[in-house]
C-alpha cells in the first residue's frame, strides 16, 4: 500500500542527496583551491584535499543509505541489523542538518531536511507496523505440531512442554 512507494522515494532522495553534497564538496574544494583561500593561516591545500575526501565520504554514507532504502523497496521487507541502523542514523543526520540549516541558511532548507526525516521515519515506522500486525502461529488455529496431544484434559499445558515463560508451570494434586 505504502510502503513500496515511500521506500522508493527514500531511495531516489538519498542518492540524489548523496551526488548533491558530494558535488557540492567538490565545487567548494576548487574554489578554494583556485583562490588559494586560507583560514586562520591553515593550508589551502590541505582544506581542498580535506572538503572534496569529506564531500565523497558523505555522499557515500548517503549512498549506502540508498541502497539500504532501494534494498527494502525490492524486497518489501522491514530493514534489520546494520541497515536498520544506517536508516536511523540518516535520520538524526537529516534532523541535526535541519536545525543547522534552519540558523545558517533558511527555513526552505530546513523544510526539505524535515522532509526527508519524514519520509525516513514513515519508511521505518510503516515497516514496524507490518512486523507488530503478523501473527505468530500458524493460520489454520491448531497451534504448533509439538502442542499435539501434550495437554492433561485440563486445558492446561502438560509438564514439560515449555508453556508460557510467564505462568509457573502446574504443580502436581497429591491425593
Amino acid at each position: 500500500m505504502v510502503r513500496r512507494p515511500v521506500a522508493w522515494i527514500v531511495a531516489i532522495v538519498l542518492f540524489v542527496e548523496a551526488f548533491g553534497v558530494a558535488a557540492l564538496n567538490w565545487f567548494l574544494g576548487i574554489v578554494v583551491d583556485r583562490q588559494q583561500m586560507s583560514l586562520a593561516g591553515l593550508d589551502p591545500d590541505m582544506m581542498s584535499v580535506s572538503s572534496k575526501i569529506g564531500g565523497l565520504l558523505f555522499g557515500a554514507y548517503f549512498a549506502l543509505c540508498g541502497v539500504v532504502a532501494l534494498l527494502v523497496a525490492l524486497r518489501d521487507r522491514s530493514p534489520a541489523g546494520l541497515g536498520r541502523i544506517l536508516l536511523i542514523s540518516v535520520a538524526v543526520t537529516h534532523a541535526l542538518l535541519g536545525a543547522f540549516a534552519w540558523g545558517l541558511v533558511g527555513w526552505t532548507a530546513f523544510l526539505m531536511m524535515v522532509v526527508v526525516l519524514a519520509l525516513v521515519i514513515l519508511l521505518l515506522m510503516t515497516y514496524d507496523q507490518r512486523d507488530i500486525a503478523a501473527p505468530e502461529g500458524p493460520q489454520d488455529g491448531t497451534g504448533d505440531a509439538g502442542d499435539a496431544g501434550d495437554t492433561n484434559g485440563d486445558d492446561a499445558p502438560a509438564k514439560g512442554n515449555g508453556g508460557s515463560p510467564l505462568t509457573p508451570p502446574p504443580t502436581p494434586s497429591t491425593p
